[in-house]
Formats: C-alpha cells, structure tokens, sequence
C-alpha cells in the first residue's frame, strides 16, 4: 500500500489548486480523478477562455445556506492574488465587464499553471483512476480503494464538483461521501441554467428564438409585497429568447435564485419611460402601435408582442391612453412562472452541497476530522462572471494551509 500525508479526490480547478499549494508546502500529495482529461470543466468556460476570476468579489456574490461562511477564505486568498501568479507564469489576460477577467489566448492557459503548479509541488497525479471505497481506520488514517490499488493518508480533501456537465464527468461521489460520514447536505439543484416554459404558453415567443436584448430580471414569491421586492436581488444583464424558454446572463444569474413555482419579472425596457413615450407617439403619429413600439424595444418583440392581443393592432392613434398604459407597465413588468430549467447538463454550477454547518469556515475541515471539501461539492455557489472560480482558489488555498497544519501535529503525536 503506498502512503501520503494528502489524497485529494478531483482534479479540477479546486483539487489542482490545492495539490500544488499543499506540495509546495512540503507534504506528500496525491492527486485522483476518474476523467481522462484534466480540468475539463476549465477548458470548456468562458467560451474556451476561461473567466478564471472577478475582480470585485465579495461575499455578496455568493449564495448559501449561510451566507457569511465564504468571507473568511474569500478574504485570505483574493482575485489579485490569483492575478499574481498568472502574471509570474506570463499568461496575458483582459477585462471584459464588470470586472469579469479572460485569458487572451486559451483556458489551456491556466491548466497548464495549475499542473505546473502540482510539478512544482512534486504532487502525484494519478488521471484516469477511481475511487472505489473511503473508510477511516481505527489509527486515524484513512484509506482508499483505487483503480491503481489502495493507499493510506492522514487527510483526505474532496474536490468533486457538483452534478453540473455530466458530459464531461459530474459524478454525485463528493455528496455520497459526505452522506457516509454523517454530514448533513443543502439538496442539489441547477443553477446559472436557462429556463424553460410550457410549450402552450410559449408558443407566442419561440419565434424569437435568438433575440437578445439588455434587461431587467429578478425572481421571488408571487405575493411579494412592494417592499419584498425592493430588497430582492436585480439582474441588469442580456436576455436571450431560445425554442423552449429563456437564456442569456439575466436569466443564468436569476436562475439561481428562482424556486420551483416562483414567477420571473423581466423589465423588456430598462431606462425607457415607455408610459409617456408611447401616449407622445399617439399624439403626433398614425402608424401602428406594433411600429412605434419598434422604436423602443427590438421590433421582433414588438411585433410578437402585439401580435398575441388584438386590441392593439391598430394605429396608435386610435388607442386609448388606459390600453397604452397597460402595454407599456406589461413590458415593464413582464411575470411568467416557468416550468422548470434546462437540468444539470445545461447547468454551469450546482447550488447546494455539503452544508457548511457541518464544516469549518477557517480550514474547509468538516466535524470527520482529516476529511475536507473544498469548491462546488459545498453550499457556496457564485454568481455568473468569474466568482466560482475564485471560490475553487479562496476554499482550495484555505485547506492547503490547514492541510499543513495537521500535518505538524499528526507528525507531533
């Protein structure tokens, strides 16, 4: 049986990231993943050129059962941080928007630093091997049985992911584990996904299929008061109408919040005084209501949007103020209740995971004492635009850290 003082189980942005600080550190690391390509989740974000931080992270982009558990790690391993060691391996990278940051060249940019990184570590990478089996021994080790036979570590750390991307290998390992030894799980569910709507109802706007447009959007229960819905969180993202619902990076941000039953409100006209603009247009103009609505939203929602009520194909000359006014808060205010989302192979991340109660804010070590988990396999999930990724280096930089710490006292004892 071979022996490491570390076995971390995954080797995607999280388990890499943490190998190579954890065997820079001087332990004895070994690195699993049952894929055959490494990191693959990394490649194929950001349209191959991986959004691999935000520069405005905070815990105010992340969602959780308990919203404060990411601050301690977010705040002892930062974007600049990350930034930092891009730029000693020379990796050209640019800003997008709101502080989203892209490699110039290829995601492959940053798997080859990761590796890189693990060399420097002198970490064992065993890729493709199986977990078979995680039991603790009655000395304090743990043992696991591989596809390449078993091995024994002091501490084990779990990088699993969640149940995003099954193409690519998602697997639900980290959360049976975590059910193994007791810890307690917030339920998975997809998220940063498009949303689907009854096939019916949606008929009227499939024909948009490939619009985008510049929206407001937000999410919550259908009898929220005025106030509720003054504290609710507002997406100003681009909407994208598809065959069978609604995508774009509006929807993906507020799909994660978005429970089963809820409404989605979309403001079709952010910035627009539609109400004043449109009863301005009845009074100088007899072109059709679907004509001067062109002028303020895309004209293919204009037109499907007048197409579906007949009192509104007329001149808007002939409609009355009180017709006009509903036309422009419905578009201002647009509510549908969708009927579910894409699932998890459409899914970017997964919401849920390991509940935090049952873990360590300052070391990612759950109350199994040497069992870690780290990145998307927890209750933290980020908002679209960078944030997962810097939740994969904040929790993987934590757990490195304390990694070494019980290291030193296991070796003491």
């Amino acid at each position: 049986m071979q022996n490491f003082d570390v076995v971390i189980v995954g080797a995607g942005a999280a388990g890499l990231f943490c190998a190579g600080v954890a065997g820079q550190l001087g332990l004895k690391v070994l690195l699993v993943d049952h894929s055959e390509k490494i990191a693959e989740k990394i490649r194929i974000s950001g349209g191959g050129r991986c959004n691999f931080t935000n520069r405005d992270a905070s815990p105010a982009q992340f969602l959780s059962e308990n919203p404060h558990f990411c601050r301690s790690a977010l705040s002892r391993y930062t974007p600049q941080d990350f930034i930092d060691l891009l730029r000693r391996y020379n990796i050209p990278f640019h800003e997008k928007h709101k502080g989203q940051l892209f490699c110039d060249r290829s995601a492959e940019d940053i798997i080859n630093m990761l590796v890189a990184e693990c060399d420097a570590g002198g970490v064992t990478r065993w890729q493709p091997c199986s977990v078979k089996d995680v039991t603790a021994e009655a000395d304090g080790n743990y043992r696991l049985q591989t596809d390449r036979g078993p091995v024994s570590a002091g501490q084990v750390v779990i990088a699993t992911g969640g149940l995003s991307i099954p193409k690519i290998g998602a697997t639900d390992f980290g959360y049976r584990l975590a059910r193994q030894f007791g810890l307690r799980l917030v339920e998975p569910r997809p998220a940063l996904v498009p949303l689907t709507f009854d096939g019916e109802d949606w008929a009227p706007f499939a024909q948009l299929a490939g619009l985008a447009l510049p929206v407001l959007v937000e999410t919550g229960a259908a009898d929220a008061t005025p106030k509720q819905r003054k504290k609710a969180t507002v997406f100003s993202e681009d909407l994208l109408f598809t065959h069978r619902g609604l995508s774009g990076p509006a929807v993906l941000q507020v799909s994660s919040f978005w429970q089963e039953g809820q409404p989605v409100r979309v403001n079709l006209a952010p910035g627009t005084d539609l109400p004043n603009l449109l009863l301005q247009a009845k009074a100088r103009s007899k072109k059709l209501i679907a004509n001067e609505l062109a002028s303020l939203v895309p004209s293919r929602l204009a037109d499907a949007w007048v197409s579906a009520d007949p009192a509104l194909q007329r001149p808007i000359s002939d409609a009355t103020d009180k017709a006009l006014q509903g036309l422009a808060q419905r578009l201002a205010d647009w509510q549908l209740v969708p009927n579910g989302t894409e699932g998890y192979k459409k899914a970017e991340v997964t919401v849920g995971g390991v509940d935090t109660r049952d873990l360590s804010s300052q070391t990612m070590e759950s109350k199994q004492p040497g069992l870690y988990f780290i990145g998307e396999v927890v209750d933290v999930t980020g908002w679209l635009g960078g944030y997962n990724f810097q939740w994969a280096w904040a929790s993987a930089y934590a757990c490195a850290q304390a990694l070494l710490v019980r290291q030193a006292t296991l070796a003491d004892n």
